[in-house]
């Protein structure tokens, strides 16, 4: 038991880590793209397809639909406590230093909707037009992993701005998903849901309170706000914001840090590389006319919009911002740093997966949109992973000789401070 308790803990920082996470994320949806185009596509069609869960609850669900309304709730859940400390006391309770990225991420949303639209209207596929918000999102796991990974030694300042953009981009897709992609909302159901969360606010500022206590309690609003109609994953961001982002009762530490550390390495290690698996699945090679996947119009509308939409977006926004107004960047950030920022604000993945099957209904446009969302994820990430690195670089080198500083490292915390200082 006492070895088994530091590999407990071992395994759960590992998991935790940016790094981790953005390497699980890679390694499922490449197993799914190989899945799906092989020879043994039927049985990966038939995995996602497959039903499990009571018919009485309406919960009978496939398993590809259990990962994008259960399992990822987990992960909006992580979003929501984010967001909460981030509000109360992280780098947005200070709107004149969180204005720039703020701002920066309403810019890195716009524009990519923008060109989406403007790209499927030129090529005339106007029924691809539902799925304008794909592009808008910006995956935040993923893109702090690889900002991790080739972005050691750069200041700390560019991982304070991307965690405020990516928040905030968060926050925004959210929004978009309850207020666009909801068709129908059962009222009943929803007040239920909104009763139960509302206990749950009550309960998670108990001193008694424990995760044991509030599972349950989570269970019935995710449940209660899918039968509602309103996305079930708006149950994890709405349950994160109930959790108190102060210490209370004289406890070391908040509690927005505490229930952040027990859900992450599931979050990280299980739901999101799930989600991935199922939602990743494209199949070309398996289709009738594979380039016609290819060529679809979405395809390159979402392509656009991430690679250039975002990035664009970002740094159009900034560059207006901080020379038309009074607000600045950090002292140790400058525009052209912000370049490999604004192509990771690119990395749409799981966010814009799951905006993809909340779009397509059919299949005539999912497994183009899909293949978009890959692709424009996978040019985003190498861009920044080589202007990142060459960043790096530049910034050891002028270090070698200069006083010891905080910088980016892939073990950064989770709500964007040090828990050891």
């Amino acid at each position: 038991m006492y070895d088994a308790l530091p590999r407990r803990a071992r395994l759960r920082r590992w998991l935790s880590r940016e790094t981790t996470g953005g390497a699980l994320l890679l390694a499922a949806a490449a197993l799914a793209l190989i899945w799906a185009n092989s020879p043994l596509a039927a049985s990966y069609t038939a995995l996602s397809e497959f039903t499990i869960g009571p018919a009485a609850l309406h919960l009978d669900l496939s398993l590809s639909t259990w990962a994008a309304d259960g399992l990822l709730a987990l992960f909006f859940f992580v979003v929501g406590v984010e967001l909460k400390h981030e509000f109360v006391a992280g780098s947005l309770r200070r709107p004149r230093e969180a204005a720039v990225p703020v701002l920066a991420a309403v810019g890195g949303m716009l524009l990519p909707a923008i060109l989406f639209t403007a790209v499927i209207l030129v090529t005339g596929d106007t029924e691809a037009l539902r799925g304008w918000a794909i592009p808008t999102a910006t995956d935040i796991a993923f893109a702090l992993a690889v900002l991790a990974i080739f972005g050691r030694g750069l200041p700390p300042g560019l991982r304070t701005f991307l965690l405020t953009l990516a928040v905030v981009d968060d926050l925004l897709a959210i929004l978009i998903i309850a207020i666009f992609y909801t068709a129908t909302i059962h009222i009943v159901a929803l007040a239920v849901a909104l009763a139960t969360a509302a206990v749950f606010a009550v309960v998670v500022r108990q001193r008694w309170a424990r995760w044991w206590m509030l599972l349950p309690l989570g269970l019935v609003v995710w449940g209660f706000l899918h039968a509602s109609g309103v996305h079930a994953t708006i149950a994890g961001v709405l349950l994160g914001f109930a959790v108190p982002a102060r210490p209370v009762h004289g406890e070391s530490v908040a509690r927005t840090d505490t229930y952040d550390d027990l859900v992450r390495p599931f979050s990280s290690g299980i739901a999101l590389p799930v989600f991935a698996f199922f939602a990743a699945g494209v199949s070309v090679v398996g289709t009738s006319d594979p380039l016609a996947v290819v060529a679809q119009p979405v395809v390159l509308a979402i392509i656009v919009g991430l690679v250039v939409g975002k990035a664009a977006g970002v740094l159009g926004t900034t560059a207006l911002v901080t020379r038309t107004t009074p607000l600045r960047l950090p002292d140790d950030v400058g525009m052209r740093d912000l370049l490999p920022i604004g192509l990771l604000c690119g990395i749409g993945f799981t966010v814009s997966l799951l905006i993809t099957g909340l779009s397509f209904a059919d299949g005539v446009h999912t497994d183009g949109a899909r293949l978009g969302v890959l692709l424009g994820t996978l040019l985003s990430a190498a861009g920044a992973a080589v202007l990142l690195s060459r960043s790096a670089r530049r910034a050891r080198a002028a270090a070698a000789d200069a006083p010891a500083a905080h910088t980016i490292d892939g073990d950064g915390p989770a709500l964007g401070y040090d828990r050891d200082e």
